[in-house]
């Protein structure tokens, strides 16, 4: 029995940053990671390899350049699967080898095997079947993260039916695919096949892609798309699968409206399961959600007061930004005043082609709630650096109130859209007004000098709805 202050079962970003800030505290910690590899989704299957493939496709397809220079920049030769994957491998192993960098820096130790809870203070750590450490916790951490759901109706073990992890394991690049789920990872994957020129066709149950986003930055990245060449099907479902034996025959979906989509491969992307399963938190009286997420409170504890649960195992908003500072207000309040809670105004950032990114109000958000505002817009094809990189899309759009013209919400759509909300996001939490931008010196030539031309639009239309 190896007793510790606290131990963290996941070593993704919550695990990773929740067990070196304890260890910051002086604690004795230990990380209990099932998986041969550290990092969790976010270092292996998801963020970080999805965000690598993106800037892959937009590389090798030329994407940025294509008429930019009076020359054809597209692909010369046919994309292998060895190139679309090689950059992602790589930077899948500096992420490891990383987090074990830090762990070890920390004094974190680190136990391999699955790890599950034998009382409320004891976990037993298991590989291959047979206990190899059991643990004293005097506080637990769990971030085991979640797992892609995978709806009965697909054949996942046909080598041509993917979830969005196992699409990193594609053996060859499909000629066309269906990608089933619109949500943000169903539409990030539609926009890197659709770059690499592969047809893609995108089912989404919702009549709207992304309905959290503003209404109109909404509406120009379904427009974005498809220019890119995703054909979108919404409103719809699939009703029926059909994948044959030969490969030489097509898949067949058949959607609601009775139209039949063939396809070479399908992604589904119908959202995740969280990883709850074997752990032994229902005979402590943990509480779970239906599909597995686990139930906490501010500080993110559970239902037994040292069991803490922060990251995708709790469920929304399931990023690995917000999982990282989950963990930090978990281990806070477990070992300290813990007065400390997540910021209400949260940056998103969603890597489609182009990107998009917002943090506060929508335009519907206050209209709902009766706030007077006015809209600021620039376009990055009227901004010089814009006009530089051929960026022909890109939107900054401020939302003010009109009275006092405080900034209440900032959305970006194009070139380092997930950068550039940054500055708007922190004019957000210091409460800043227009002035704030009216009055910044940005470097020129820059895509963040947007945000004072949005600014001065927006002024622009309170003078002449005042005149």
């Amino acid at each position: 029995m190896a007793d510790f202050d606290l131990v963290v079962i996941g070593s993704g970003p919550a695990g990773e940053w929740g067990a070196v800030q304890a260890s910051l505290s002086g604690k004795r910690v230990a990380v209990v990671e099932r998986e041969p590899v550290l990092g969790g989704t976010a270092a292996n299957t998801g963020t970080l390899p999805s965000k690598t493939l993106r800037e892959t496709a937009l590389h090798l397809s030329g994407f940025k350049a294509r008429g930019l220079y009076s020359v054809d920049a597209t692909l010369r030769h046919e994309a292998t699967v060895s190139d679309f994957l090689f950059r992602e491998r790589r930077v899948k192993q500096m992420e490891r080898e990383r987090i074990h960098k830090n762990l070890q820096r920390h004094g974190v130790t680190l136990f391999q095997g699955a790890g599950s809870f034998v009382d409320a203070h004891t976990v037993a750590v298991k590989r291959d079947g047979a206990e190899v450490a059991r643990l004293s916790a005097g506080t637990a951490l769990i971030a085991t993260g979640s797992t892609p759901y995978r709806p009965p109706l697909y054949p996942f073990g046909d080598p041509r039916v993917h979830d969005s992890d196992e699409i990193l394991d594609i053996t060859t690049l499909p000629r066309t695919l269906v990608v089933v789920g619109g949500g943000v990872i169903g539409c990030e994957y539609a926009c890197m096949f659709a770059a690499l020129g592969i047809p893609v066709t995108l089912v989404e149950v919702k009549n709207d892609l992304l309905n959290f986003l503003d209404a109109e930055v909404g509406q120009l990245l379904r427009d974005c798309m498809e220019t890119l060449g995703v054909r979108l099907r919404l409103g719809q479902t699939v009703e029926s699968a059909h994948v044959p034996e030969s490969h030489s025959e097509p898949i067949r979906l058949k959607l609601s409206t009775g139209e039949v989509l063939e396809a070479d491969q399908v992604l589904v992307a119908s959202g995740r399961t969280a990883n709850t399963a074997g752990l032994g938190i229902e005979a402590l009286g943990v509480k779970q959600g239906k599909r597995g997420q686990i139930e906490v409170g501010l500080a993110y504890q559970t239902a037994v007061p040292h069991i803490y649960a922060v990251g995708d195992v709790v469920g929304f908003p399931a990023l690995a930004s917000t999982s990282m500072e989950q963990a930090r207000i978990a281990v806070e309040h477990a070992f300290g005043p813990g007065k400390r809670t997540l910021t209400p105004i949260l940056p998103y950032g969603i890597y489609t082609i182009p990107e998009v990114s917002m943090a506060g109000d929508t335009e519907e958000s206050l209209r709902a709630r009766g706030i007077p505002y006015v809209v600021g817009r620039a376009t990055f094809d009227t901004n010089p650096r814009g006009q530089i990189i051929g960026e022909k899309q890109g939107l900054l759009k401020l939302l003010f109130h009109r009275d006092d013209m405080k900034l209440l919400g900032v959305h970006v759509l194009g070139e380092q859209a997930s950068e550039l909300v940054h500055v708007g996001l922190t004019a957000l939490l210091t409460g800043s007004t227009a002035q704030l931008f009216v009055e910044t010196c940005f470097n020129y030539p820059t895509l963040s000098e947007a945000y004072k031309a949005a600014t001065y639009d927006a002024l622009d239309q309170v003078r002449v709805s005042s005149a």
